[in-house]
């Protein structure tokens, strides 16, 4: 075997043009496939951090009628459960449940004001420090909530960090007292995600796409005072963790259907809770961005199978000029096995080399692509490795010809060959 590699590597060198020129299909189907196959991971690697960040497993769960969302204002929260602490302790207990919370919100675009700053389309947010870490928020600078500001009913808040920036204008905003609807709130602290990726947004539709109709942030405010600015007693929303990402959509679909227990749901236009699943979103879009890219590989197929033809062809041209060796070779005892494996050797590494090069040729230009296009590219080592072992198979099927051929010559007939 290592002589019969060491003898096809001397005459694809011996050759360097027309091997080179027969490689040329195999090479350009490679780096076709390889560099669709990157832009494809890429963009779904995309969407899937866009819509569930990196490792976070939180799941909303909201009111909706008729497949809409709906604000607890639009609805009669008399028909609504009111979440108690048993009821939290039972949805835990759920099957890829970790922690649950439940909040109230509202949304202003007028009645927040710092002094003579004020700041429109934020959200009012009423809730505990679960709901902090199910939302994966860290403080960066301040404090949380502790256990005084519910006992006490006290009258303090959270900011994020874009409310920080646009309603204090650069000040620290820890300490300084805001209005809501005419109410004081001491800030205690400033909040931000904790998951640090960089969200890919592109074009307006992307920005609906992931963000839907966004505010300028939240203040977050201790659910046990939320009756003082908004006067209602039902938790709107629930957020859940997950145990993992692959248990999201479990986990939010089992609070769903628990609080929907104690709602009425016989009408077609009742008021539910529907969980957000953003894994099955990203799932949805990935496969979408797929099936659109299949068909390019496929196009990019059909140059394998010209390559393929291309090696056929040189290897019966390639059988031809040996004619007198084969002949030369069987007159010395050399079997039908050996002649044969030589030229599928030989196929074969004509085509494993050429899959190399594709491969090279693939990754430089996802990255070209990626430069030229702005899209976002992840090589795929299992499609490099297939990629390989496939190039290699695409000789050992188009040799196969040409080294039956070479195997059958008649020793006499080839050594009399001119």
């Amino acid at each position: 075997m290592l002589e019969n590699i060491r003898l096809s590597f001397q005459g694809i060198f011996a050759h360097k043009m027309r091997s080179f020129l027969t490689m040329l299909g195999i090479i350009i189907g490679i780096a076709a496939i390889i560099a669709i196959v990157s832009t494809i991971k890429g963009t779904s690697d995309q969407i899937r951090r866009n819509l569930i960040g990196n490792g976070s497993s939180m799941v909303e769960v909201s009111l909706s009628q008729n497949g809409y969302d709906v604000s607890i204002s639009e609805v009669d929260t008399s028909k609504l459960p009111i979440l108690t602490d048993d009821m939290i302790k039972d949805m835990e207990e759920l099957d890829g449940v970790e922690k649950v919370s439940g909040y109230y919100k509202a949304q202003m675009y007028d009645g927040v004001y710092y002094k003579n700053n004020t700041i429109d389309g934020v959200n009012i947010v009423g809730t505990d420090n679960d709901y902090l870490f199910i939302e994966d928020y860290v403080t960066t600078n301040g404090r949380k909530f502790i256990s005084r500001d519910f006992s006490e009913f006290k009258n303090v808040c959270l900011v994020t960090r874009d409310i920080g920036g646009s309603l204090f204008n650069g000040e620290n905003p820890v300490n300084k007292t805001i209005e809501i609807r005419g109410i004081p709130f001491t800030v205690v602290g400033v909040v931000a995600k904790e998951d640090n990726f960089d969200m890919t947004v592109e074009t307006t539709e992307d920005w609906y796409t992931y963000f839907g109709y966004e505010n300028q942030g939240s203040i977050i405010v201790p659910k046990t005072v939320w009756q003082e600015l908004f006067s209602f007693d039902n938790p709107s929303n629930l957020v859940v963790k997950a145990t993992d990402i692959e248990k999201m959509s479990v986990a939010g679909k089992g609070v769903a259907d628990y609080m929907n227990k104690f709602i009425e749901t016989e009408t077609e236009d009742a008021v539910i809770y529907k969980a957000e699943d953003t894994l099955e979103k990203a799932r949805e879009l990935q496969e979408l961005s797929n099936a659109t890219n299949s068909q390019l590989i496929w196009i990019a197929s059909i140059s394998l199978l010209v390559g393929g033809i291309g090696v056929m062809n040189i290897m019966l041209v390639s059988v031809t000029e040996r004619t007198r060796e084969i002949g030369l070779k069987k007159a010395l005892g050399a079997r039908k096995g050996v002649i044969l494996g030589q030229f599928l050797t030989e196929a074969a590494v004509l085509t494993s080399l050429g899959g190399f090069i594709g491969v090279g040729a693939g990754i430089g230009l996802a990255f070209v692509i990626s430069k030229a296009a702005e899209v976002p590219v992840s090589i795929s080592l299992p499609a490099i490795v297939v990629s390989v072992i496939f190039s290699m198979v695409i000789g050992i099927v188009f040799g196969l010809l040409p080294s039956v051929k070479a195997s059958n010559l008649n020793p006499i007939d080839a050594l009399r060959y001119e």
